[in-house]
Order: C-alpha cells, then sequence, then structure tokens
C-alpha cells in the first residue's frame, strides 16, 4: 500500500475547549498520512490512478474554515471521516497541533489513525 504524506498543512479554524479560545480564529498545523489502495498510478503516472493530495488540502481548508471544534481529538475525526469518505482512503492518520496554548509549552496535539492497511497493522475505525 502506497502512502502519501501532507506535512504542516497551516489552517485556520474556530477550535478551543474554553470561550476566551473560541474568541477568534486559530492556526492548526496538520500532518496526513493517507494509503491509496492502489499501486497504479507509480505504474500509468497519471493523477487520477491515486489521491490528488492537492485536492486533499483545499478540501480540509473549506471544510475547516466553516466548522467549529471543541476538541482537536474531534477535529481530527471530523478529518478522518473526510479523508475516508470523499478520498477513498481506506487508512488514514491525522496529526492537529496548536501552538502557544499553554505558558511553558510550545505544541500540543493529537494524533489518529483510522481505517485499515494491508501489511497486518491494521486500525479499527
Amino acid at each position: 500500500m502506497d502512502t502519501i504524506h501532507i506535512h504542516e498543512l497551516r489552517v485556520e479554524t474556530r477550535i478551543g475547549f474554553y470561550e476566551w479560545e473560541r474568541g477568534l480564529p486559530q492556526t492548526i498545523e496538520l500532518d496526513l498520512e493517507l494509503a491509496v489502495a492502489s499501486r497504479q498510478a507509480g505504474l500509468s503516472d497519471r493523477i487520477r490512478d491515486t489521491i490528488d493530495y492537492a485536492a486533499v488540502v483545499e478540501r480540509v481548508r473549506a471544510s475547516l474554515r466553516s466548522t467549529r471544534f471543541m476538541l482537536l481529538e474531534r477535529l481530527c475525526e471530523h478529518i478522518a471521516d473526510l479523508l475516508r469518505g470523499e478520498f477513498q482512503a481506506p487508512w488514514v492518520r491525522v496529526t492537529a497541533v496548536k501552538t502557544g496554548v499553554m505558558p511553558g509549552v510550545k505544541k500540543v496535539g493529537v494524533t489518529i489513525e483510522r481505517g485499515a492497511r494491508d501489511d497486518g497493522r491494521g486500525c479499527v475505525g
């Protein structure tokens, strides 16, 4: 199974457990990994045989502009559902990081995996 990586994608969204956090949009940094069910793109050299990472970035940004979350966990679930549903990725790993939200802490974040890989490292989700 092939894996597409999108690292350090910065997006604006409204997120936060505390009311003061939700007052203004915050920048969230995302790392996305998406399994591609076929190795056909490596053989054909055609974008239609893989997941178009530019389309993924555009869709994630659009979705997060119009959605609000309290927890990073929910934001990650939302993105995982979007990637598995709209892009037919059989397995995804989503990491979301907030910066500068706590004194003395550079970053806080959450990573989830959903779906199943064909290499024996399956994940339920």
